[in-house]
């Protein structure tokens, strides 16, 4: 099968050409006839699939033709059900398409997938004069508002600014042939439901609708249900599964042998670049960190970022500049890198299905890929049986490294220092009431930490440790930050 078997247009397929794509993966083979021909789709397809070409290229062509041809009204009730308001109307049909409201709406859950739809429509709408622009937060919205203001046909977005600017009256959607929901189901995960419900209630009945999920879990189902009108289902790969073409391999090691594992792994030279996946922001930072000491050039990308750094940090690893992305889950499905080969899980993803995406950033659209996991000896152990079971086979265990079976090493002293800076306790020349109250206040309300030579009022400043609250009518002993001595009245114990 190529992509001129599919009926697209010969500008599209020049583009394509350009792109060096000939052949059509499963999901563009199944999808875009019956795009073109104007159904609902739910798609079921994990990423590296080529879905986004699967619903970019006949949209494109939709536009660019005069529009999808007759989408089906949407269902009223359903909708009346799951919102609990009454759909916008559908407005007369256009008699000249002029795009000052956008025709398409594509919605997406990051800012990093948000701009790889963008590049997308860039790459193979160049010979058709479609025009497009993306919104998302993070960045100023002036560029952002300016090209809405011009005039476009495709509106690529997340929830979040969306509404923003919808709020500003910046965009409209009563004119929205084609409704587009990306990732649904991370889109549930990062709790954006009640924005999508928010964006949904402004679009038209009337339109054509593609709901894609990477999964199909029963929340995401009944949200297909109410937005999609007769879809034709198109699923390549059963759920949960991983991509054929990714070899897995796993270590099992210590958590505190991570760091000199990671190391050693990249000392092989033919990993030329790889990403690799934390479960925190702050672990991100920290094996960049690391990594650095070890003389390999890494960057981090989360969501403490700014917009800017993250496309710097992606712009830099895309270039070869860095050769190791140390990424959270959050930005996992906005990567689309092409022949990256190496995805390295350094903790194991405590929801099963995270493992599906983040090791599908290698071995996308047909090509191989190594995915390479780190399993301590704790919790991770749990997570690592929970994967294998949702993906139904068990990952092949490299045993010959450095490190199997190592005890943990030594634990390191915090290079911060210690967090607690106080002074040595002080003896209470006062042994009425001295016994320790909670908190390391005392009983008679004194704080724990010494008297205050303040003849009234309250005690010592405010600190980490001393001063709790004791348990007299003597109330708050004060919290010093050396010596959190407690307030005293007259210079007596207060409240004794």
């Amino acid at each position: 099968m190529t992509f001129d078997k599919l009926g697209l247009i010969q500008p599209l397929l020049d583009a394509l050409r350009q792109e060096g794509y000939t052949k059509p993966t499963p999901i563009q083979e199944q999808a875009i006839p019956l795009l073109l021909q104007g159904n609902d789709i739910l798609g079921c397809a994990q990423t590296g699939t080529g879905k986004t070409a699967a619903f970019a290229l006949p949209i494109l062509q939709l536009l660019h033709s005069g529009g999808s041809p007759a989408p089906v009204a949407g269902t009223t009730s359903k909708l009346k059900e799951w919102f609990g308001a009454k759909p916008v109307a559908t407005p007369p049909p256009a008699t000249k398409r002029t795009a000052k409201q956008p025709l398409c709406l594509i919605l997406t859950p990051t800012r990093e997938l948000a701009i790889q739809i963008g590049e997308s429509f860039a790459a193979y709408g160049r010979n058709l004069g479609i025009r497009h622009t993306v919104i998302f937060g993070g960045v100023g919205q002036k560029p952002q508002t300016d090209a809405l203001q011009r005039g476009v046909e495709v509106v690529i977005a997340t929830p979040g600014r969306l509404l923003d600017l919808m709020g500003q009256g910046y965009v409209h959607l009563e004119k929205i042939e084609i409704f587009v929901l990306d990732e649904a189901d991370r889109m549930l995960d990062m709790g954006f439901i009640h924005d999508v419900k928010r964006v949904i209630q402004k679009l038209p009945t009337t339109r054509q609708t593609l709901f894609f999920s990477a999964t199909m879990p029963p929340d995401v189902s009944r949200l297909a249900n109410t937005i999609l009108t007769n879809p034709r289902r198109v699923e390549v790969t059963p759920q949960s599964t991983t991509a054929e073409k990714v070899q897995q391999q796993l270590f099992h090691v210590d958590k505190g042998h991570k760091r000199a594992l990671l190391v050693h792994v990249l000392e092989d030279a033919s990993i030329k670049s790889a990403l690799v996946f934390t479960r925190t922001k702050h672990g991100a930072n920290k094996v960049v960190k690391d990594l650095e000491k070890s003389g390999i050039t890494a960057e981090a990308i989360h969501g403490n970022k700014s917009q800017t750094a993250r496309q710097k940090a992606l712009s830099n690893f895309k270039g070869g500049a860095t050769r190791v992305l140390v990424a959270t889950d959050i930005a996992a499905r906005g990567i689309d890198i092409d022949d990256l080969g190496h995805v390295i899980n350094y903790e194991i993803p405590n929801i099963p299905e995270t493992y599906v995406h983040r090791i599908g950033r290698t071995g996308r659209a047909g090509a191989s890929g190594l995915a390479i996991s780190f399993c301590d000896n704790g919790e991770e152990k749990d997570y690592l049986r929970d994967i294998q079971k949702l993906i139904g086979k068990q990952i092949p265990v490299m045993r010959e490294h450095p490190f199997e079976g190592a005890p943990p090493p030594p634990r390191e002293v915090d290079e911060r220092g210690p967090r607690n800076h106080q002074r040595p306790r002080q003896q209470s020349s006062h042994r009425s009431g001295s016994s320790p109250g909670h908190g390391g206040g005392q009983r008679s309300g004194q704080g724990g930490g010494g008297q205050s030579q303040r003849p009234t009022g309250h005690g010592g400043g405010q600190g980490r440790s001393g001063g709790g609250r004791g348990p007299s009518r003597g109330g708050r002993g004060g919290q010093g930050r050396n010596s959190g001595g407690g307030g005293q009245r007259s210079g007596g114990q207060g409240g004794s």
